[in-house]
């Protein structure tokens, strides 16, 4: 937990109140063309909040990707051979970096395991940090040098462009993971106005709200629901605990993306969508193209397209699946519930793609979408639980293993009191409050000041939320 507690946080009143007043106060003092390096040193102070020395690991990563970006422009038309040893470069010092304060310990942990006595004096070195954000940076400066010699992307000569690229704030620590060819010719130039500062606004304060007021509750049931099974499980009680963990991992995750979008449009930047209400999906498949989009993207670009992708025979198709998955629960944190995650939705998409998918079709709507979201409800019991053991033990509550009844008062007593949240939340996972809100706003003037009035009316509920609660938990600080 201690790398949650260094965390600057964007549903903070620091940040909210001390730190992006200022920085949007002299972002938009200074002339247009020293912006780049104002977002480049406020974003390294961001980063550097609670850990400054980690600085260092942003610096080493802007020089080694400038140097290696660099040089494989210069060579990728007269000779591809030493453009690609640079790409190479790039790949072998950002993971390097990656896999030591990431899964050093997790690897030495496990050789440990072996019958070898040499493997014993390896030092686990547990009481390393996780650098915050650290897999969402890795993946972005790679995307550099790679889409540079692609040629998806120019080589940008401008360290202090590219460095406010790599530290850019509103995205830094929780994502999107923003591709360098996405917003190349937005660090060039981007427009400035005050109606894409007030849709950035509206944006932030969307996601603001999200966090605040529907992850945090959920995540606060979540633990309740947790705690009383530990000492009295029921099968209604964990099944609600685990139902209400799905929706605070969603609105959190899906929030600190809407606040990145619209920090980011408030310093004209354009951030592509990486939520796309993922609860209404009617298979894994496409649960998977509406989830965290922008890793999806990346996993997609950068491995799966150049083992294969599909357009290879079926073996190998499979093969490359298997790989995407793997390194994509890998990604998620050194432990083996995360590659059993990986390796759990790696086999429900192979079944899905061997022939399940057509079957789903046939199905009516609801069939498929309970059967999705039962799923996923069970990866989230592999995702949550870094004991294995402890998770299978939940998963025996959920249906009636290990002593547990089918209900009690306390959590009978639970159900009916959150059951006005469980509708909000259900409603809030679907595009209706989105088409409904687009529907009101067009409807003129009056209409636009109500909005704008709400908007404010929101972020003072929420700050007094934050004021009056201490429960605000940073998921992603293992990423």
């Amino acid at each position: 937990m201690g790398n949650e507690g260094r965390a600057m946080v964007f549903s903070s009143l620091e940040f909210l109140f001390l730190f992006f007043a200022v920085t949007i106060l002299i972002y938009y003092v200074v002339p247009l063309h020293f912006r780049n390096i104002v977002l480049l040193i406020v974003s390294l102070a961001f980063y550097g909040w609670g850990e400054p020395v980690y600085v260092t690991i942003m610096l080493y990563s802007i020089i080694v990707d400038y140097i290696c970006g660099y040089y494989a422009g210069k060579y990728r038309e007269t000779d591809k051979k030493k453009a690609k040893r640079f790409v190479i470069a790039s790949a072998v010092l950002n993971l390097s970096v990656l896999a030591f304060f990431k899964y050093y310990t997790f690897i030495v942990s496990n050789l440990q395991l072996l019958p070898f006595d040499f493997l014993q004096k390896i030092p686990l070195l547990a009481d390393i940090e996780l650098p915050i954000g650290i897999s969402f940076y890795t993946f972005q400066t790679m995307s550099y040098t790679i889409d540079i010699y692609r040629g998806d992307a120019k080589v940008q000569k401008n360290i202090a462009s590219f460095g406010a690229y790599v530290t850019l704030f509103p995205q830094l620590i929780a994502g999107p993971i923003v591709r360098y060819q996405d917003i190349d010719d937005q660090l060039r130039s981007r427009p400035h106005n005050i109606d894409m500062f007030a849709s950035g606004m509206r944006t932030f304060v969307c996601g603001f709200a999200k966090k605040i007021l529907l992850a945090n509750c959920a995540g606060e049931l979540w633990d309740s629901f947790r705690d009383a099974s530990a000492v009295s499980p029921t099968v209604l009680g964990a099944w609600l605990g685990i139902i209400f963990y799905a929706f605070q991992i969603y609105f959190d995750f899906s929030a600190y993306s809407d606040m990145a979008i619209g920090l980011g449009k408030m310093l004209g930047f354009t951030f592509k969508e990486n939520f796309y209400y993922p609860y209404v999906s009617k298979s894994i498949t496409e649960f998977w193209r509406r989830w965290h989009i922008s890793m999806g993207t990346w996993f997609r670009e950068y491995v799966y397209i150049p083992l294969g992708g599909n357009r290879c025979s079926k073996f190998k198709m499979y093969r490359n699946i298997l790989v995407v998955w793997f390194l994509t629960g890998l990604w998620h944190g050194a432990s083996w519930n995360f590659v059993l995650w990986g390796l759990y939705y790696c086999a429900l998409l192979l079944i899905e793609k061997a022939f399940l998918s057509k079957a789903l079709k046939k199905m009516p709507a609801f069939v498929s979408h309970i059967y999705t979201l039962v799923f996923v409800l069970f990866g989230w019991l592999l995702f949550v639980f870094e004991d294995i053991s402890a998770g299978f033990t939940y998963l025996g509550y959920m249906f009636g293993g290990g002593g547990a009844a089918l209900a009690n008062s306390a959590v009978l007593f639970d159900l009916l009191r959150s059951l006005v949240l469980i509708a909000i939340l259900c409603i809030a996972s679907t595009p209706l409050p989105k088409k409904l809100y687009y529907k009101f706003y067009s409807c003129g003037r009056a209409a636009r000041c109500a909005v704008s009035i709400a908007c404010g009316a929101v972020l003072l509920v929420c700050t007094g939320y934050l004021v009056d609660s201490s429960y605000n938990p940073f998921l992603y600080f293992r990423f």
